[in-house]
């Protein structure tokens, strides 16, 4: 028996960690989830059901279970293989409908029972982006692709959707274009003759055995080629591409990944993949397990963007392993992730690099704060997210003041006593999840024997660290890397001056830099308090062979100091840029610029440009552009 969007509302469940969740998981929680779907790209859904095996937490008295959902039609319910009475409520929210199922029985002596739930995806579902093959790189299949972090599973089917729970996941996905899943690869079986010309299918299979929360939950499915790129790793991709990505990621992955095994202890999910999505993917990278999802943005030509994959590959002990319970935490995964992947670099490129690196991150710091507000609520590592949407507080604050605080940690300890409590954290939390005064538990205890590491916590202001607004102390970082970068800034920062033009550029101040130390410059010439003349930012393009880089890192930061110069030959090239890259870390500046020098070009370049991003980041640039 069911109820569609009963007139009636469901707060969010009191005492559980996380505030982002509308389900009694602090009641019930599953540990087995098994996904079957058909993937219909004619009508642009996900159509089958979701088994969830859940265990009461305590003997409980509650006669219902409460799930998320988002946007979603539901069509039965069954539990323990019997008919349910359901009632899905009206929306609430940032989060959504709560999803009511009722229990014929308190179930105080029954380890688990199981609910299976007919549903289809919708219109409305934020997790999933169907592109046409007009939209691909060859431009003959069509392409999905999931991107589920931080509230969107629900939007793909019921669940308890926090990091406060994990399960592990069976997929059955049928589709008649090869299937990626976050699992480990099990078959293909059961081949479907597709009808009135319509192309057969395939049902693809998954498992993953390691508990997930339903934010790493994932699928992709179109023309997929794939490649090795080391002895427990492919990449794929479109076919045209798989030759240039191959390329472009094996050298580093092994490495990247026995550096890490290094630092923490071996790796866990059996193989390390790496799928390269279309260019509408909102991220860098998505950790997902086994599979990483990641931006084209990376496959540069030049090596000099695989460090996203170093970031990506930490994740499988920070955040996949070892998880926030909250989005409140997000720095317990993405700042350990910074750290860990910073460390990576430094065993293979030297101690300098990842202070080179951590300069970068302050610098992403230095914008995400001064875009947001040095008091506000999301600058600080621990924020309070009761009501709001997690989306709406990403920015680089968990990552990089998360870095910021491990990294001063590890500076007030030493790095031989840091070292050795990293695989003890990371053993402690494994398949666990865990908030930020469980961390400081965890750390005070591991030192609690040595009296030397153990004064020097408690000279560390904790409620300072998690709950003050703003900077954090900014580190005496290693310049030896950007201090060239730095020196060129300041010769052309002379140039904006009409008394001094001593400095004349040339093509071989930049000849042997990498690409990111070209980034280093060009994020210090969109700091300065004078922006350069649209002249000079013109000959900058010209004369360094700026404007025709291939690597977007580097062409997105140039036309930032050209927008900021006011230099209108970058306008129409910008907004030929943010027609063909989804990633919000290039997006989201580059339209905020654009929308202050040419408000008309800006608005005319997103409504035309709508349907090519991700619904994540199309609702993010919606509220940039028209707050």
């Amino acid at each position: 028996m069911s109820s569609k969007s009963r007139n009636m509302t469901l707060t969010v469940q009191q005492n559980v960690r996380d505030p982002n969740t509308l389900s009694n998981y602090n009641e019930f929680r599953t540990v087995y989830t098994t996904a079957n779907f058909t993937i219909d790209f004619e009508k642009k859904i996900l159509d089958g059901n979701v088994l969830l095996k859940l265990k009461p937490v305590t003997r409980t008295r509650r006669r219902e279970v409460i799930l998320d959902t988002s946007y979603l039609d539901i069509h039965h319910v069954q539990v323990d293989g019997y008919p349910s009475k359901w009632d899905l409520l009206s929306r609430s929210e940032p989060y959504g409908s709560a999803l009511k199922i009722s229990l014929d029985k308190v179930l105080e002596d029954k380890e688990s029972f199981e609910i299976d739930i007919k549903v289809q995806t919708t219109e409305g579902c934020t997790a999933l982006q169907w592109l046409t093959p007009a939209q691909t790189s060859n431009k003959k299949h069509p392409f999905i692709f999931s991107q589920c972090q931080a509230i969107h599973a629900r939007s793909v089917f019921p669940c308890q959707d926090t990091p406060d729970v994990k399960s592990t996941y069976e997929f059955n996905l049928r589709s008649p274009l090869p299937v990626i899943a976050s699992g480990l690869f099990t078959g293909t079986k059961d081949f479907q003759p597709g009808k009135a010309a319509a192309p057969g299918t395939l049902l693809y299979t998954f498992k993953q055995d390691i508990p997930i929360p339903s934010y790493l939950f994932a699928i992709a499915s179109g023309d997929i080629a794939t490649a090795s790129i080391g002895p427990r790793s492919v990449v794929a991709t479109g076919p045209e591409e798989i030759q240039g990505s191959k390329w472009e990621l094996e050298a580093d992955t092994e490495r990247f990944i026995q550096a890490a095994e290094k630092i923490i202890y071996p790796y866990a999910w059996t193989t390390y993949n790496v799928l390269i999505l279309p260019p509408s993917f909102p991220y860098g990278g998505m950790e997902n397990p086994i599979f990483t999802f990641a931006t084209p943005t990376i496959i540069s030509g030049d090596r000099e963007n695989v460090d996203v994959i170093a970031h990506e590959l930490a994740h499988s002990w920070s955040g996949n392993l070892v998880s926030n319970a909250s989005w409140e935490h997000f720095w317990l995964n993405e700042g350990w992730t910074t750290y860990l992947e910073r460390r990576i670099l430094a065993s293979i490129h030297g101690e300098a690099y990842r202070d080179f690196s951590a300069i970068i991150g302050w610098n992403a710091l230095s914008e995400s704060i001064t875009q947001l507000g040095e008091t506000h609520e999301f600058t600080k590592l621990v924020s309070n997210l009761d009501g709001k949407d997690p989306d709406d507080a990403f920015s680089s604050v968990p990552y990089e003041k998360g870095f910021t605080f491990l990294y001063y940690l590890e500076k007030l300890l030493g790095k031989e006593k840091w070292n050795k409590f990293i695989p003890y954290y990371f053993t402690s939390f494994a398949r666990r999840s865990l908030d930020s005064t469980e961390f400081k538990q965890n750390l005070v205890e591991f030192f609690s024997s040595d009296p030397a590491a153990a004064s020097a916590l408690e000279s560390v202001d904790w409620d300072a660290w998690f709950y003050a607004p703003g900077f954090p102390p900014r580190p005496d970082f290693d310049t030896s890397l950007v201090d060239i970068c730095y020196a060129l800034a300041t010769k052309w920062e002379s140039r904006t001056s009409d008394t001094n033009a001593e400095f004349q550029p040339q093509a071989r101040d930049i000849k042997d830099w990498t690409a990111n130390q070209v980034v280093v410059f060009l994020e210090r010439v969109q700091g300065f308090k004078k922006p350069l003349k649209k002249e000079d930012a013109r000959f900058m393009g010209t004369e360094y062979g700026l404007v025709k880089s291939q690597n977007v890192e580097v062409l997105s930061r140039y036309y930032m100091v050209g927008l900021k110069a006011r230099d209108e030959s970058v306008y129409g090239l910008t907004a030929e840029l943010l027609g063909k890259v989804g990633r919000m870390k290039f997006v989201r500046p580059l339209y905020r610029e654009l929308v202050l020098v040419d408000r008309t070009l800006a608005l005319e370049t997103f409504e035309h440009n709508r349907d090519f991003y991700h619904p994540i980041c199309r609702a993010m640039v919606e509220k940039d552009l028209y707050k």
